[in-house]
């Protein structure tokens, strides 16, 4: 977004609570005196912060863009202080009503919560993702031949976080494995250390299974040109999340040409929009026959892909930069 702020010929930059070591050259602390100077200011909400009541007390116009935060019910069995930050989140959200002059979901479903809350006016506008660092990214040769050993690569992107339902893909794994294929890899790109409790209780599940170890990667966080490779070589791409404020994989994996199955919970549909294949209720062994399907049946594989290719036409710039102007054209 703000490249795009760029582009139009406005001075834009990113302040920020916690700076990743590799973004201190991109983006800049939150104290920084210039934070405050803008005549537009987005605040992209998902944790609770001292940014929050600071957003408040800004002179120029104040934009809020929420990207949702997950119920604090899914962390209670595994970790107490993520319960009580998640709960803490939603509670700092609603002081941010009166607060600002115009309030966005990322999907219409954080639109549709933004409301209830009380917020006015509100609108949608969707993450703007560079999919263009995963399709321009050069190969990793390694990584790629042990991709290609003969199993059927099932993807999954994103935190191993209880709203994940990480312990439904271990489910469908077994699910799989009975009914359709013994030759399968379930991988795991993103933090395993967010909830350590629920990851051990994961893993835990796998050995309960008695499954094969190696048949289950948690590769951890990993740079673009791997996360583009895991893509590449991706049979399928599996959601079982029960709570999305988007989901941006699912924009990846489309984006990867990887075949879309998904439990259609939260804003998972929305983004979805019909294409890849969305199921409901949680049925696995339904769901193991459906990623049978997409794995080996190529006609269904490219009905999918076809799909796809057409809703990711939404999620690019060329039909977002219209949108975020039209929205911010009403505050600036």
């Amino acid at each position: 977004m703000r490249d795009i702020f760029r582009v139009w010929g406005h001075e834009s930059e990113i302040y920020a609570l916690s700076i990743d070591a590799d973004l201190t050259s991109e983006i800049h602390p939150w104290q920084n005196t210039n934070s405050r100077q803008g005549d537009v200011t987005i605040f992209h909400f998902a944790i609770p912060s001292p940014m929050t009541q600071a957003f408040c007390t800004l002179p120029g116009a104040r934009v809020l863009h929420y990207h949702n935060v997950t119920p604090a019910h899914f962390f209670a069995p595994y970790d107490e202080g993520i319960c009580r930050m998640a709960a803490a989140g939603r509670r700092e959200l609603a002081t941010l009503v009166g607060h600002t002059d115009l309030a966005l979901g990322v999907s219409d479903y954080n639109r549709r919560e933004l409301v209830e809350l009380g917020f006015e006016p509100t609108g949608v506008l969707p993450i703007v993702v560079d999919t263009s660092r995963l399709t321009n990214a050069v190969p990793v040769p390694a990584l790629e031949a042990m991709l290609q050993d003969g199993l059927a690569n099932i993807l999954f992107v994103g935190r191993i976080a209880p709203n994940k339902k990480i312990e439904d893909h271990i489910r469908l794994a077994e699910q799989y494995k009975r009914y359709v294929d013994i030759y399968y890899r379930f991988i795991f790109v993103g933090n395993q250390n967010a909830v350590p409790g629920y990851y051990a209780t994961v893993r835990a599940l796998i050995a309960e299974y008695k499954m094969l170890p190696d048949r289950f990667w948690f590769t951890g966080p990993v740079p673009d040109q791997e996360l583009a490779a895991y893509y590449r070589h991706a049979h399928a791409y599996v959601s079982l999340s029960e709570h999305e404020g988007f989901c941006v994989p699912l924009v990846e994996a489309m984006a990867m040409d990887v075949p879309v199955l998904a439990y259609g919970a939260a804003a998972v549909p929305e983004t979805l929009g019909g294409a890849g294949v969305s199921f409901a209720p949680k049925d696995l062994e339904l769901a193991a026959e459906w990623l049978g399907a997409l794995v080996y049946d190529e006609p269904l594989r490219r009905q999918v892909i076809a799909g796809q290719r057409r809703r990711l036409a939404a999620f690019s710039r060329d039909q977002l930069e219209p949108r975020l102007q039209t929205l911010l054209a009403a505050v600036a």
